[in-house]
């Protein structure tokens, strides 16, 4: 079934030529040639149907509806060896870590900025720089990022590259468990022979990570109550908001079901009123107060921000997050690694040109059908141009946008990103694949073994975005030793 596949010019996860996988990825295709197509084919609807049985899906929003869709599930997992998980492990933890404190600093003292290495106005002209509503916070362990979620894509030499940081409310992490639940459920055979890094106590580590972020003035130190805030069954993500208030076993709650009084937050029960001491939101910050931020928001809560800054509740991800996975600033976290950890970044960006600069501008606009050009506060896949692919009509639009608003977008070079097979209507091709990481911090930081491989399944396409044709991959990281089970 592998025969037609095509190789071509792009890395491949799995082959290194017709007939020849990857040594990691032996075991694999061996068994791939005991199954025959009608098998696979079956097993292929089997696993899509498990997703809709358990209301796995997410929203897409066109100009007029909403249409609820489950993520399109590829059999073909992303294997990835142990010596190279590391390596992403070592760097996410780095990325994260600066990150956190530069989010610690400009909420401060500002330092970055006042040695020139991030130019000032590129933070406070930030929409997401809550300057009057985030300074000066003391917050546990200076934590400002809970859960991040890193998205890496592989250049056509095969090296990792850094393609965007997701620090307000990454989704997809339930997709993770449940990639692996399917795979296990409806392929048991394909895990004989691997010895795959469990995900088994993964949420018990989001857990401890979460109850670690303990306020200031907590009543109750050592059983703080935490609740995950959900904007409500209608947001795209709410599958992920229910399965992880019930994996780490806290109340789902709406705005509706949390007050504040006496600058203290409540949530109320049938036994009447309990003290919330930590709120997991999956709400952006705009709609968390409409007393601090924007006044129409039925989704928050009256008083928040005033409990949070008191240091009576402790909010996660941290108010004013934004500013820091801007697409934008994005182009600066290699040097927030070096200025705060003196280090080099182990995993690097991607090239990036900021469309502010006359002469990186002059460049790209002559260039676009060569280019990708995003748009820094869009995300999703929402608002970009894929030059190579890209009508002349549709890259026309792009100039006048840029020449418009040249600072609210950046372009980088079209990378080769790298593809592996997927099995869809009958028969294998190569799609793109990128990987979302996510790591938790609380007391420490701790990075889920995989993450969640997105592939762009519309044959040809670049973007692995659910909301743009997308699907999910199981992701495999083989232990070095030992047995161990997924």
């Amino acid at each position: 079934m592998l025969n037609q596949y095509k190789i071509d010019s792009f890395f491949d996860e799995m082959m290194i030529q017709k007939d020849q996988p990857k040594p990691h990825y032996e075991h694999f295709y061996q068994m791939l040639h005991r199954f025959s197509v009608e098998v696979l084919h079956e097993k292929n609807e089997t696993a899509q149907l498990s997703f809709l049985r358990k209301g796995i899906t997410f929203t897409v929003y066109s100009d007029s509806v909403g249409t609820e869709r489950t993520m399109p599930f590829d059999f073909v997992p992303i294997i990835i060896p142990s010596q190279n998980w590391h390596r992403i492990e070592r760097g996410m933890k780095q990325r994260v870590k600066a990150l956190n404190l530069f989010l610690e600093d400009i909420y401060h003292d500002q330092e970055i900025i006042n040695d020139g290495i991030i130019p000032r106005e590129l933070v406070e002209q930030n929409p997401y720089y809550y300057h009057e509503q985030a300074s000066g916070l003391n917050i546990p362990y200076q934590n400002h990022i809970f859960l991040a979620g890193i998205d890496l894509i592989r250049d056509e030499h095969g090296e990792y590259r850094v393609l965007e940081d997701n620090l307000r409310n990454p989704s997809g992490m339930s997709y993770v468990f449940q990639n692996r639940y399917v795979m296990r459920q409806v392929y048991p055979e394909l895990f004989f022979e691997h010895t795959i890094e469990t995900l088994e106590h993964q949420l018990s580590e989001l857990h401890q990570a979460l109850m670690t972020h303990v306020p200031a003035n907590s009543l109750s130190p050592e059983q703080p109550c935490a609740v995950l805030l959900t904007p409500g069954s209608y947001n795209s993500a709410y599958y992920d908001h229910v399965f992880l208030a019930q994996q780490m076993g806290i109340e789902l709650v709406e705005g509706r079901d949390l007050l504040v009084r006496n600058d203290i937050v409540y949530m109320k029960t049938i036994r009447g009123l309990k003290r919330v001491d930590i709120i997991y939101r999956r709400i952006d910050d705009d709609f968390l107060d409409p007393d601090a931020f924007d006044p129409k928001s039925v989704l928050g809560v009256r008083g928040l921000l005033r409990a949070y800054q008191k240091g009576n509740v402790t909010i996660v991800n941290g108010i004013g997050n934004g500013v820091a996975d801007d697409k934008a600033m994005y182009a600066y976290v290699p040097d927030m690694i070096r200025y705060y950890l003196d280090e080099e970044p182990i995993i690097p960006n991607v090239e990036t040109y900021f469309l502010r600069d006359e002469k990186e501008r002059a460049y790209v606009l002559d260039h676009l059908n060569e280019l990708v050009v995003k748009n820094v506060g869009a995300s999703g896949g929402y608002d970009m141009l894929i030059g190579p692919h890209a009508e002349e009509e549709e890259i026309a639009v792009f100039r006048e946008k840029i020449l418009e608003k040249p600072g609210q977008y950046i372009a980088q070079p079209t990378i080769k990103l790298s593809r592996a097979p997927a099995f869809q209507g009958g028969r294998f091709y190569p799609c793109h694949v990128d990987l979302r990481v996510f790591v938790m911090s609380g007391a420490d930081s701790h990075v889920l073994p995989g993450g969640l491989s997105r592939v762009a399944l519309k044959e040809g396409s670049l973007v692995v975005n659910s909301s743009q044709g997308g699907g999910g991959k199981d992701t495999w990281v083989l232990q070095e030793r030992g047995n161990g089970h997924a």
